[in-house]
């Protein structure tokens, strides 16, 4: 190939990034999860995580939810925060874990009381001393919080099933049964295999679940750790995935730039099959997940609280 060639097909290269991004630009909804601190030090970083991030005007932000009392409490102090002192809309994750109906109640209308009418409501993980209440699915715990109060219900779903289920038919009936008794959103583990996802999508549509289906997206900076959650959480790693990260242990900034590239195509990817809402995992770290987002033309706007 010539110069002249060479340079052109360069160029009809970068019109078509152009185009990409040109195409999305703006045109995604997001939404964030952050978890409680747990000391005074993730204390700060998440505070001045949510403070960047409030500018891009999420949809909602979501905070997880513990078994013990005290990271309860951290996510009740989250919660109302960000209720009382930023312009975010708060919403708390509430699980089954260690909790009575009487404790399920108390906490449901406190949190309508603050003005939170949206919960995602999730079973929960089982482990240590920890173990299931007085309502032993998520179902139950949705059809209590129903009966309580209108809440917005979303739930979890897993395009490559639940670890804890006997198969993909069983988890997927748990999620129609979710929808059946109030649920209106579920949003996705995380995943890296598109086409696992969209087959995911297509199973609802099958099975008449008329969710409202939002993709989990994590930016990965430590790959040695993503290879530990995925052993319990049955995420499959793609070989290729594993080849960008291979040799930048030492070298995080790479792995950031690897990161981003990755959650922008996942994006990308998925905005040509229709989809437009998609929540980040931002372990409470605000750049990455900013920057990723600006690629997307979510912009800076000015916050009035």
């Amino acid at each position: 190939m010539s110069v002249v060639a060479n340079s052109y097909h360069n160029v009809q290269q970068l019109e078509r990034i152009n185009q990409n991004f040109a195409e999305l630009n703006g045109c995604v909804n997001i939404s964030f999860e952050f978890f409680p601190p747990n000391s005074r030090t993730m204390q700060d970083i998440l505070w001045r995580s949510i403070k960047r991030l409030e500018g891009l005007q999420p949809d909602f932000v979501s905070v997880t939810y513990g078994a013990a009392a005290s990271t309860r409490n951290r996510t009740h102090e989250v919660i109302k925060r960000i209720k009382d002192e930023t312009s975010l809309t708060p919403v708390p994750h509430l699980t089954c874990i260690d909790a009575t109906e009487e404790d399920i109640e108390t906490i449901a209308n406190m949190y309508w009381r603050l003005g939170i009418d949206h919960i995602v409501a999730l079973r929960g993980d089982i482990d240590g001393d920890s173990k299931v209440g007085d309502f032993q699915y998520a179902t139950d715990l949705i059809d209590k919080l129903k009966k309580l109060h209108p809440f917005e219900i979303t739930v979890a779903a897993y395009p490559e099933v639940h670890p804890e289920a006997p198969s993909g038919k069983f988890d997927l009936d748990n999620l129609k049964r979710k929808y059946d008794v109030g649920a209106t959103r579920a949003i996705s583990q995380f995943f890296f295999n598109i086409e696992n996802f969209l087959r995911f999508r297509d199973k609802c549509q099958s099975a008449n679940i008329d969710l409202e289906l939002v993709p989990g997206i994590l930016p990965v900076t430590n790959f040695n750790q993503l290879l530990k959650f995925s052993k319990f959480t049955q995420v499959e790693i793609p070989g290729w995935m594993e080849k960008l990260y291979q040799g930048l242990d030492e070298d995080p900034l790479t792995r950031q730039l690897i990161a981003s590239h990755i959650a922008i195509e996942q994006v990308k990817l998925l905005s040509k099959e229709g989809i437009d809402k998609f929540h980040f995992y931002t372990l409470n770290r605000a750049e990455l997940t900013y920057a990723i987002c600006h690629s997307l033309g979510k912009r800076q706007q000015l916050v009035v609280t």
